[in-house]
Parts: C-alpha cells; sequence; structure tokens
C-alpha cells in the first residue's frame, strides 16, 4: 500500500479530502472485520442515523439524508427489519407513508457496533499526542455541515 503523502502542488484542500476518502476507506474495511454478526456498514449507517435524528423520520428523508438511493435504502431496511434493528410503521396521517423506529435491539446492536470499531481502531492510534483526535472534531464537524448545507 502506497503510505506516500499527497503531491505537493495539490491544494491543501484536495489533500484534506483525499486523506479523509483513504481513511474512511481503511476505516470501513477494518468496521466489516470486526462484524462477527455480518452487520454491514450501510446498516450501521442507517442505525447511526436513526440515533442521530430520533425515531419517526421517513425512508425518503433517510435516503435524501444519506444521498442514496431509495430503493437502496428500503432493500437496507428490510433487512433490518428482518433482524429485529428497527420497525416500520403506516404514519399516522397518511398511511401510504411509512416512518421508521429504531427498535432496543437496533439501538444495542449500534452500540456494540461502536464498542467493537472503537476497540478496533484504539490500538491503532494509542500514541498519538493526548487529546489529537479531540482536537480533529470541531472542525470536521464544520467542514461536513457546510458540506452538508450546500448539497441541496
Amino acid at each position: 500500500m502506497n503510505s506516500s503523502p499527497t503531491p505537493p502542488d495539490d491544494p491543501p484542500l484536495f489533500a484534506l479530502m483525499n486523506e479523509v476518502g483513504i481513511i474512511e476507506q481503511l476505516a470501513r474495511n477494518r468496521f466489516d472485520a470486526v462484524q462477527a454478526d455480518g452487520l454491514l456498514l450501510s446498516h450501521f449507517i442507517l442505525l447511526n442515523h436513526l440515533v442521530r435524528v430520533g425515531d419517526g423520520t421517513t425512508p425518503a428523508r433517510i435516503a435524501s439524508a444519506l444521498q442514496l438511493a431509495r430503493g437502496a435504502v428500503t432493500n437496507t431496511m428490510q433487512r433490518l427489519e428482518d433482524r429485529g434493528l428497527i420497525r416500520l410503521a403506516p404514519d399516522a396521517e397518511d398511511g401510504r407513508v411509512k416512518r421508521v423506529f429504531l427498535t432496543r435491539a437496533g439501538r444495542a446492536r449500534r452500540e456494540k457496533a461502536v464498542r467493537d470499531a472503537t476497540a478496533a481502531l484504539a490500538p491503532l492510534l494509542a500514541d498519538l499526542p493526548a487529546g489529537a483526535i479531540e482536537a480533529l472534531i470541531p472542525g470536521l464537524r464544520e467542514i461536513r455541515r457546510r458540506l452538508d448545507r450546500a448539497r441541496d
């Protein structure tokens, strides 16, 4: 694997996004490797989204938020519902609309995935200076917020 830095003539913004993309790919592989029951990252992402936004959102809103095709979200939701990790229910006002609810088992499975992924990554990063990871989070969150606002 090539661990050389981005070419020096690349703009810093590109270098940042390149590093984030590589980190995502490496973290995804490690995440998948530690999920004993075959929970896929795409399933975790949906569970994690439900923890963040709360119960009662719609599949269409999830697809929009995750920037996925509705069919892909429907497929993922079906698999999660089959495992008892989410519950789909008709909307009280419009029965044609489905609402998505995280089950107790779904919340517990999301928490287990967080623990497992953290345990798999922590030893690799244990020798970073104290507070290094925490120091990165505010700036990365702001970049994410700006990109999120610009997508619509």
